[in-house]
């Protein structure tokens, strides 16, 4: 291990250098960013979670992804104009100690380095839950061995983190590969039967405890009864909630500008295209599923879940194998996120230790020498998302579990604020680059854009399942909150 020792926003004029500035290579090329990118705005939610979101508000669901994909598209600006300033940062958590003090930063940092952990927990019981799916549709029970499924799974991601980050971004591309696929050709699918004027039977639906109509595809699927708010106005309000938790995570892709080859020149390409990914995989996909089943279909089961809707199209062209092929993919999509939480808490750790002034911690500001990744935090925090499968053995664990999982949530729009309020500084400050990767109008768009995340909390009041996520979420902000601007009480702002 090589020890370092940069503290926040060092080096920032060496940010298109072929190193980080602190050891760490440059080994993330402009594809590799540009598909880590729509990997980020990608997940298991699109897959299995849309017919939840469609049946809540019907064919307005798509004016609800396009609105709140504008909200995250002016985040990432801010962001984007942050780490155009000082590429060499691994976090955009930096900028909230440097723009709004120590205390501030350290509540974001910790808190958001628990809620990565917390996130990779639930994506690791995800990806075991998946598998065990994936084969029970072949008839294989692989239930007994979820364990080490999970254990083999995690050990695979952690070793692609540790080799190099070239490697890891190797593998962020061909998962976005295989999820892009799949959505395209879904796509593809639904234009043909359209075209077609496609007559489909009643057929029993994996994973559904009913047997689903026959129908036909055709525009007219999604304008009969077409209504802004069919379910309510509470409804269609209560939609939005649902829609800013499929962009969770969405700010990844700019934890990895620190190792990115020319990073002012892809930082912008890849933040810019976000509005574009948004209209293709969100809006493109939901227009095909709604095509085909028409919106009034999608009904909960007995339990409450849903059929995925990517399986009921599949299976409405006639592939018998639907439900794997879904599964498939939706294996790697939460494999995808695995590999990417663990990337970011590896990098979020290693830049809290910078802070710190504890041996232990000090140790966990290290690179390798081979990999010239940051091993010790990428590790430290493997180990802690390991404990998933273990304390899921513990008796009532599961619900306490889904709790806190779902406080964090709550808790990631707190930091989204403080990152705004940051770049609100720094726009005031002597740091303010005027040629730089400018947020339009940012007075404006960034009081819209927090506006918009306390509405989405205030939201969480109102449903019986979001209610106690919200209520832990501002204890942790009041007590952990308080606890670190104390802490750091009287230390001046490192804005000069």
């Amino acid at each position: 291990m090589n020890r370092t020792g940069n503290g926040p926003l060092a080096q920032q004029n060496q940010g298109d250098s072929a190193s980080a500035g602190d050891g760490m290579e440059r080994g993330l090329s402009n594809r590799h960013v540009q598909f880590i990118a729509i990997g980020g705005t990608i997940g298991t939610g699109l897959f299995l979670g849309s017919g939840k979101s469609i049946a809540l508000t019907g064919p307005s669901i798509i004016l609800v992804y396009i609105g709140v994909g504008l909200i995250m598209y002016l985040l990432m600006r801010a962001i984007g104009e942050l780490m155009y300033r000082s590429p060499v940062q691994h976090t955009f958590i930096a900028f909230i100690s440097r723009y709004l003090g120590q205390g501030w930063g350290s509540f974001a940092g910790w808190s958001y380095w628990i809620v990565l952990i917390l996130i990779g927990m639930s994506e690791l019981t995800a990806v075991g839950t998946y598998f065990v799916t994936f084969f029970g549709t072949f008839g294989i029970d692989l239930s007994a061995w979820r364990g080490l499924i999970e254990l083999c799974f995690l050990a695979a991601m952690v070793c692609i983190n540790l080799i190099a980050v070239r490697v890891f971004g190797e593998t962020e591309f061909w998962f976005s590969m295989i999820k892009i696929t799949l959505i395209l050709a879904m796509i593809a699918t639904a234009v043909v039967m359209v075209i077609m004027g496609f007559h489909y039977p009643a057929v029993h639906m994996p994973g559904q405890d009913r047997i689903s109509p026959a129908g036909h595809a055709g525009l007219d699927n999604i304008t009969t009864g077409l209504s802004l708010a069919p379910n309510g106005w509470m409804a269609f309000f209560m939609s939005f909630q649902m829609v800013f938790f499929a962009y969770e995570m969405i700010e990844f892709v700019g934890v990895t500008v620190s190792e990115t080859q020319n990073p002012r020149k892809v930082l912008p390409k890849a933040i810019n295209q976000i509005i574009l990914r948004v209209l293709i995989f969100y809006v493109g996909a939901l227009v095909a599923i709604m095509l085909i089943v028409p919106w009034r279909s999608f009904r909960p089961n007995a339990d409450g879940s849903f059929t995925s809707p990517f399986v009921m199209v599949f299976r409405y062209a006639g592939v018998d194998w639907a439900a794997a092929l879904v599964f498939f993919v939706v294996i790697t999509a939460a494999s995808s996120s695995l590999n990417s939480l663990l990337y970011s808490a590896g990098r979020n750790l290693f830049q809290l230790a910078a802070a710190g002034h504890s041996p232990v911690m000090r140790s966990l500001h290290t690179i390798s020498r081979r990999g010239k990744v940051p091993a010790r935090a990428i590790i430290l925090s493997g180990v802690l998302i390991l404990l998933s499968p273990v304390l899921h053995l513990l008796p009532g664990f599961e619900n306490t579990f889904v709790l806190f999982t779902s406080c964090s949530s709550a808790v990631i729009i707190f930091i989204y604020i403080l990152t705004l309020l940051a770049h609100r500084r720094y726009r005031t400050s002597p740091d303010f680059m005027p040629d730089g990767f400018i947020m339009p109008a940012y007075r404006v768009t960034g009081a819209i854009a927090i506006a918009f995340f306390v509405l989405i909390y205030l939201s969480l009041f109102l449903a019986s399942d979001t209610r106690y996520p919200a209520i832990l979420g501002l204890v942790w902000l009041l007590v952990f909150g308080g606890i670190c601007l104390w802490k750091h009480r009287g230390e001046p702002l490192s804005v000069d």
